[in-house]
């Protein structure tokens, strides 16, 4: 005869005690599934969505960033080309052979042949050589003006922004009157009256005209972060203004300056190529992309080639540089993410 089943036990909830730790009464009725419970438990709180766990090191803007610029296929196409560039500029003579000044009238506004694939120029100049020449000019003004107007920009920029009062309305008062003047009409105005053969009167002249739009996006930056809550911290423990400049305020700051310095690179190299080519720019014997297809224009239906060549040069340029600004862009927005 069968043994009876003995009672099952029961907790003081209306619950039953658990088999195998699979079911367990709550205070208020309920049940709990313990074996998820204890698994969860065991192998601890789960990865977040981008799989960093609790004992991860947090990651910054700056490491994010990189993060998602060397994701970007825009970035990284730009950016092979810059440094393509960048390698022109610095050792023209690797793929250029031949001296750029050096011309035979006599091979005038011939085309491709061999030892001059882009043809001659009206001057008999060889087409290529002058090209790849071309790309140190550019680069260099494009750079080195880029340099002097984030940083000049930047420090009135943050400076007013931080102080405020007179200081600002008195800068502000002054990038409104610098607004106002036409670059290429101050170019002309300015630049006409510059007998230089160096690239310095036109790197200042950009600079004395780039730097207020600069100086408004550092001084909105500035403002924005010094209302943050670890400034405000920093000023209550007594940290001084240069401590809470350079320590706090510029390194959250400096993103949107970064982002707009890069566009700008791209818009300065073809600013210097429109001076030139309206002659007020940099002059011969300086090799230039600007110089180049104005010298070129009055041959664009027997020559065409004198002119597609460095017009291209200069547009794969200028693309390249605004390609990579809006990619740093998208990468140090943090609404975009």
């Amino acid at each position: 005869m069968p043994e009876p089943m003995p009672p099952e036990p029961h907790l003081s909830g209306g619950g039953r005690v658990p088999e195998d730790g699979a079911i367990a009464a709550t205070g208020m009725g309920g049940a709990m599934d313990l074996a998820t419970a204890e698994g969860e438990t065991l192998e601890g709180t789960p990865a977040g969505p981008d799989g960093t766990g609790p004992t991860d090191r947090p990651r910054s803007l700056w490491s994010d960033a990189w993060r998602d610029l060397r994701r970007n296929p825009v970035f990284m196409l730009s950016g092979l080309v810059i440094l393509f560039l960048v390698f022109v500029s610095l050792w023209p003579s690797v793929i250029a052979s031949g001296s750029p000044l050096k011309c035979d009238l006599a091979k005038a506004q011939e085309g491709s042949q061999q030892g001059a694939p882009f043809g001659y120029d009206g001057q008999g100049c060889n087409v290529y050589t002058r090209t790849v020449y071309g790309a140190r000019t550019s680069v260099t003004v494009g750079v080195l003006a880029t340099l002097g107007v984030a940083l000049f920009g930047s420090v009135l920029g943050g400076l007013a922004g931080f102080f405020g009062g007179v200081w600002d309305s008195v800068l502000s008062r002054i990038t409104d009157i610098f607004f106002a003047i036409p670059v290429v009409l101050g170019g002309l105005v300015l630049l006409s009256v510059v007998t230089s053969n160096t690239v310095w009167p036109v790197i200042g002249f950009m600079v004395l005209l780039g730097w207020p739009q600069i100086s408004r996006i550092a001084r909105g930056s500035v403002i924005t972060a010094k209302q943050n809550d670890y400034v405000q911290a920093a000023r209550a423990l007594g940290a001084s203004n240069s401590r809470m400049l350079l320590r706090h305020i510029a390194p959250n700051a400096v993103a949107p300056v970064i982002v707009v310095a890069t566009i700008a690179l791209g818009t300065y190299i073809a600013l210097e190529a429109t001076l030139s080519y309206l002659g007020v720019g940099l002059k011969p014997p300086t090799v230039s992309w600007g110089i180049d297809i104005s010298a070129a224009s009055p041959y664009i239906r027997n020559a065409p080639h004198a002119l597609l060549w460095p017009s291209g040069a200069l547009a794969l340029t200028v693309l390249a540089f605004i390609m990579l600004g809006d990619a740093v862009r998208d990468a140090l927005d943090p609404k975009l993410r």
